[in-house]
């Protein structure tokens, strides 16, 4: 998936409270503050016999860091937090246990990847995996192995919050609706809601504007861009679910099934133990309506 978040405005309360917590002026109570602490420590560490079941995790753990490939500008989802320097978000924290469960500590190196270079980047071995909101197609799955899926995204409506005439897709009938142009989102709106008035924006910045000037009545994208940009600006609202399904994997070398399988296993260990629910609470969950969804059937995408 090629995205381009919104232009970042201001801090994002996500990193604030971050930000405070740490200085110890967030004004939480200490047990509240040790349970985030918590929250990462409570993270599994693979047993060497389960390291040794993957030559690529072995690798990783006798070079002690790992690699992933990600971002640092996805609000909610990946993004670099300017006070701590350190990544935050739903695939920051997967990330960050990922590298804890392989190599005992929660400090994995990340590199930037884009969607253009991410594939070249797993076969030459400069990084050990893509966390990046990494949809699984079956062209894809060609190029490169998948793991999970870990999240099931997919487009999602996002309104002013002055407006509750849209509660679902079905609502969008004759809407003006906002998508940026060359992703999936103004075919999977035509196709759900023919007679919704679609209009392509360069970015998502411009859907967020278009519903503050009156000119879109609805934004509709992939549920963790929209979610950033309802974390970035009060004025604009997540509604109803995601109306299409598009599935998250981690991405890791083309034909490595070892790896494939100790990550699988490692994302079980996570959604067991409750540590997924916890990761998708104190990102997505923050503005995402509803409670904690269901992690996704492990190897039930095609591709995986």
């Amino acid at each position: 998936m090629s995205l381009r978040p919104p232009a970042r405005k201001t801090v994002t309360a996500l990193a604030v409270t971050a930000a405070l917590a740490l200085s110890g002026c967030s004004g939480e109570s200490p047990s509240r503050a040790e349970r985030k602490t918590n929250f990462i420590d409570r993270a599994p560490v693979a047993t060497e016999a389960q390291i040794n079941s993957s030559p690529t995790a072995a690798a990783i753990r006798a070079r002690g860091q790992m690699l992933i490939g990600s971002d640092k500008n996805l609000p909610l989802v990946s993004q670099q937090n300017p006070t701590t320097g350190q990544t935050e978000g739903f695939d920051a924290t997967l990330s960050r246990m990922l590298a804890k469960y392989i190599t005992g500590q929660s400090t994995p190196r990340i590199v930037s990847v884009t969607p253009e270079n991410r594939e070249q980047l797993l076969e030459a071995g400069t990084v050990d995996a893509v966390i990046r909101i990494y949809s699984i197609t079956e062209k894809r799955a060609r190029q490169v192995t998948f793991a999970g899926p870990y999240f099931d995204s997919g487009q999602t409506i996002a309104t002013l919050r002055t407006n509750h005439a849209i509660q679902t897709a079905d609502d969008l009938r004759g809407k003006k609706v906002c998508v940026v142009k060359d992703t999936t989102s103004e075919k999977a709106v035509t196709q759900k809601e023919p007679e919704a008035a679609v209009t392509p924006a360069a970015d998502s910045s411009q859907c967020v504007s278009a519903l503050e000037q009156g000119k879109a009545e609805a934004y509709v994208h992939d549920l963790t861009v929209v979610a950033g940009a309802a974390q970035l600006n009060n004025k604009i609202k997540i509604v109803g679910n995601p109306f299409t399904s598009e599935p998250y994997g981690i991405g890791i070398r083309h034909g490595d099934d070892s790896f494939k399988n100790f990550v699988d296993d490692w994302l079980r260990s996570i959604e067991r133990s409750g540590l997924w629910r916890q990761a998708w609470q104190q990102s997505l969950g923050t503005v995402v309506p509803g409670g904690p969804p269901s992690p996704p059937n492990i190897g039930g995408a095609p591709g995986t």
